[in-house]
C-alpha cells in the first residue's frame, strides 16, 4: 500500500514538473511574440514616416527642401519618439540627386530608404504633369474583361 502511495506521489510530482515546463514555454512564446509585434509596429510607423519625408522632398524639390527644413531632427507628436536624418547630394543639372532618408525609432533601430529625385527645371513652381498621349481606361478594362471571360 505504501508503494502505491509513493508511486502516485511520484506521478503527481512528475506531472507538476511537466506542467511547469509547458507553462514556462507558453509564457516565453507569448512575451516573445509581443516583442516582435511591437517591433513590427515600430517598423510600419518608420516606413510611413520615411514615405512622408521623401514625398515632401519630391514635392518641394531636392534644392528647396533643405532651405526650409532641418536635415535632422524629431518628428512632431504623436511621432516625437522618432528621429530623422536626410542627406541630399547635389547633382548637375539634368541629373537626379541622391537622397538618403533615415528614421530612428525609440529602441535605436534605424530604417533607411535611398532614392533619386530630379531637380526641377525652369522657373514654374508647379509645371503641368500630363501624359503625352491620352490613355483610354475604359478600353483597357474592357480588354481585361474580355480576356478573363474568354479564359473561362
Amino acid at each position: 500500500m505504501k508503494l502505491r502511495r509513493a508511486f502516485a506521489l511520484l506521478e503527481v510530482v512528475i506531472a507538476g514538473v511537466v506542467l511547469a515546463i509547458g507553462l514556462g514555454t507558453v509564457v516565453s512564446l507569448a512575451s516573445r511574440s509581443l516583442m516582435e509585434q511591437q517591433r513590427g509596429e515600430r517598423a510600419v510607423v518608420a516606413a510611413a514616416l520615411l514615405d512622408q519625408l521623401l514625398a515632401e522632398i519630391l514635392v518641394e524639390g531636392p534644392v528647396e527642401w533643405p532651405k526650409q527644413h532641418d536635415s535632422n531632427g524629431r518628428f512632431e507628436a504623436p511621432f516625437d519618439l522618432y528621429e530623422y536624418e536626410v542627406t541630399i547630394e547635389e547633382a548637375e543639372p539634368g541629373y537626379p540627386c541622391d537622397v538618403l532618408a533615415i528614421v530612428h525609432d525609440d529602441a535605436g533601430r534605424g530604417y533607411r530608404c535611398a532614392t533619386r529625385i530630379a531637380i526641377r527645371q525652369g522657373e514654374e513652381p508647379n509645371p503641368p504633369r500630363m501624359p503625352t498621349e491620352p490613355f483610354d481606361r475604359q478600353s483597357y478594362w474592357d480588354s481585361k474583361d474580355e480576356n478573363a471571360t474568354g479564359a473561362k
